[in-house]
């Protein structure tokens, strides 16, 4: 899966989202190109390189000619986005982005939605920021976004056409309820409303220990340059492998060497009824010389007493060996899917980032018994089936 990763490691706006989006590699121009599908005219996108704590990142000006309609309302800004040209996906994702903006603001101003004034975030360099950051996912084929805690400033103010107001800004603090944030002591408007909203909209949550391929990294310079802190958001492309599940089990072990092998097989099957996760044998060679059996089985804790109990109650061993063990498998799952033979119970392990679909054993089984087939020719046209299925 291909994502995005945001690291608001100063915070995020819409002019440094999108510079960060160009500084991993997507061209200005394309993304121009795709802004001319608005349909309005009166700005022009200039991107130049800048250095941000001796880091090299891009600065995007978002500059303006003329903006006829500087203080829209929702429905306004929704009509643009909704008679351009622009793909759905780039229109759903900025309409979802402004709704929340003017859900935060109504709420800020005890107004509703179709009545609150869209200043600062509703001029054209911030429809500009908002529909140019849903076009550069579009153009590097992002499937989902994360970022990190959103850093916020506080202690500080920031003139508006409301007036001055503090940091971080009422609707940005609206717009990120619910969400991870970092209050810093820097007395700026880290976070803008509308980079609020870029990640509430768009992001699916926080990272955690997931494993990420690192394709490109982008720095998207902020207009001030502070003593103490990088003025950049970072972006990070990259493709997010599934986390392989990870659990506790409890080994149980025992070698035999007096008993009747016929018992073995009703063994294994008493054990793996009982919920064990496995159970085998191997043969080894004991003390004297002696051939015997070691009994191997892998359990949950909580189905320890049982299983001990069957391996007493059905062996003749006097002692069990019992250690605890780290296990991580792959994602799986169960799913049903047709298939030349009708339907058919198949197993789908996540590897690599794509799906595997084997037929379960029992399922084979079946299917050879029903049909009068060799069960190796059942399991060769399953897989078949089922590789062509998960293509």
């Amino acid at each position: 899966m291909k994502i995005a990763y945001f690291d608001t490691v100063s915070g995020i706006a819409g002019d440094m989202t999108m510079a960060a989006f160009v500084s991993a590699g997507v061209p200005v121009e394309a993304l121009s190109a795709e802004l001319g599908k608005l349909g309005i005219s009166g700005f022009e996108l200039i991107a130049r390189h800048v250095q941000r704590s001796s880091i090299a990142a891009v600065h995007v000006d978002v500059v303006v000619s003329h903006d006829e309609h500087r203080h829209r309302h929702l429905k306004h800004i929704e009509s643009i986005i909704r008679e351009s040209s622009l793909s759905d996906g780039v229109k759903d994702q900025a309409l979802a982005i402004y709704r929340l903006i003017a859900e935060a603001e109504a709420s800020v101003h005890r107004t509703t939605l179709d009545r609150v004034h869209l200043h600062e975030v509703g001029a054209l360099d911030s429809i500009v920021d908002v529909v140019g950051t849903a076009i550069c996912l579009e153009n590097l084929g992002i499937e989902r976004v994360y970022s990190s805690p959103v850093r916020l400033g506080s202690g500080g103010t920031v003139k508006t056409e409301h007036g001055i107001i503090p940091t971080p800004a009422p609707a940005t603090l609206e717009i990120l309820k619910g969400y991870p944030t970092v209050l810093t002591r820097h007395p700026y408007e880290l976070t803008t409303p509308t980079g609020a909203a870029i990640v509430k909209a768009l992001s699916s949550g926080l990272l955690d220990q997931e494993v990420l391929r690192t394709e490109a990294v982008g720095y998207g310079a902020g207009t001030r340059e502070f003593d103490d802190l990088p003025n950049f958001l970072r972006v990070v492309i990259g493709t997010l492998e599934a986390p392989a599940e990870a659990d506790d089990i409890v080994v149980v072990e025992t070698n035999i060497d007096d008993m009747n092998p016929q018992v073995y097989p009703y063994l294994i099957e008493r054990l793996l009824a009982s919920g064990a996760h496995d159970a085998y044998l191997i043969p080894i060679i004991m003390k004297k010389g002696r051939p015997g059996i070691l009994l191997s089985t892998m359990v949950e804790r909580k189905t320890l007493d049982t299983v001990v109990d069957i391996i007493y109650r059905e062996t003749t061993t006097i002692g069990l060996r019992i250690q605890s063990i780290g296990r991580r498998k792959l994602p799986r799952r169960s799913v049903e899917v047709h298939t030349p033979f009708g339907p058919v119970k198949a197993k789908v392990v996540i590897r690599g980032g794509k799906d595997v679909l084997t037929p379960e054993y029992e399922e084979c089984k079946r299917i050879a018994a029903e049909r009068g087939l060799p069960l190796l020719e059942v399991v060769r046209l399953l897989d078949r089936s089922l590789s062509r299925t998960s293509e």
